[in-house]
């Protein structure tokens, strides 16, 4: 397959760019960057350079590409996670207009796929919670919508890939949340009633290459590890298997004073099934919970 990806700099998007040359595939790589260009050639993709809010240069970009299969992992996060609602105004405009002038360079390259990494934690329920002035919930509906609506048309097959929190070694968060759980300044909740869907990045991947060609037109998927769990349990599982410190304990009310994003993590309950994905896409995961991605991870690491 001839296969573009938008946002191959990215977290998913180099590990995905590596797995797609290393199964056989002809990748080019889209970046911003002109930096990384060099980054992702060594990788064996074919760079491509173009900002994907612009699209005249994105157009461009896809058609000399002339891919079968395009897949949008466009982001601007921080590396290390948003910390507000200011951290997302890039991302959200990539998933609303940069959704819009992909989506039209591909079906205007003759592209027959299209797939998009969405995002289980910020997925709307329905179009009221798309409405309730949550602006990151909005853009992945709007994202959503887009893809799921040329699929109807009958313009691209569009698939949609819900992914669970990313954690792993790649994962520039996970590394953060290593490093201040050893410190002691990564606390648990008490009451933190949180249920999260997490994947590890290497079975992100593999998810996304099964839907290559495994996926019906117009499925949407959670891409998400067998077993939901609080925040406090992943900062006692990195603690354990990390040999760190026990965390320490706050009340509820202290993080909604000085952290809301904590916050809000302890109280938010999303559980998923990936029951769906595993049966339509004969996907496997490597890491079902993150006890084993964890434990796993700091083997790999010693």
């Amino acid at each position: 397959m001839k296969i573009f990806v938008a946002g191959a700099s990215g977290t998913i998007g180099i590990p995905l760019v590596r797995a797609l040359v290393a199964s056989g595939h002809e990748v080019t790589a889209l970046t911003r960057s002109p930096d990384k260009q060099a980054g992702l050639r060594a990788l064996g993709a074919i760079p491509a350079v173009a900002d994907a809010l612009d699209p005249d240069a994105l157009v461009a970009a896809v058609e000399a590409a002339h891919p079968t299969h395009v897949i949008h992992q466009l982001t601007a996060l921080p590396k290390e996670g948003p910390r507000s609602s200011k951290d997302l105004i890039e991302t959200n405009r990539l998933r609303i207009e940069g959704t819009r002038y992909l989506l039209e360079a591909a079906i205007r390259s003759g592209a027959k796929r299209f797939i998009v990494g969405s995002f289980a934690l910020l997925a709307p329920p329905s179009a009221d919670a798309a409405t309730s002035g949550n602006e990151a919930v909005a853009a992945v509906r709007s994202m959503e919508s887009q893809v799921l609506e040329a699929n109807a048309l009958g313009s691209i097959e569009g698939v949609i890939l819900r992914y669970g929190g990313f954690y792993g070694l790649e994962v520039p968060m996970t590394l953060k949340m290593i490093d201040m759980i050893r410190k002691r300044r990564w606390p648990v909740v008490r009451g933190d009633v949180s249920q999260l869907p997490l994947i590890h990045l290497d079975d992100a991947v593999s998810a996304t290459l099964a839907a290559l060609d495994r996926a019906p037109a117009g499925s949407v998927y959670d891409i998400v590890d067998d077993q939901p769990v609080s925040t406090t349990e992943i900062i006692q599982t990195l603690a354990d298997c990390s040999g760190s410190p026990a965390p320490f304990r706050v009340p509820s009310w202290l993080p909604r004073l000085i952290s809301p994003y904590l916050a809000r993590m302890t109280s938010m309950r999303l559980p998923l099934s990936n029951a769906k994905a595993k049966a339509e896409l004969g996907w496997r995961l490597k890491y079902p919970t993150i006890r084993e991605g964890f434990a796993k991870m700091y083997l790999r690491a010693a």
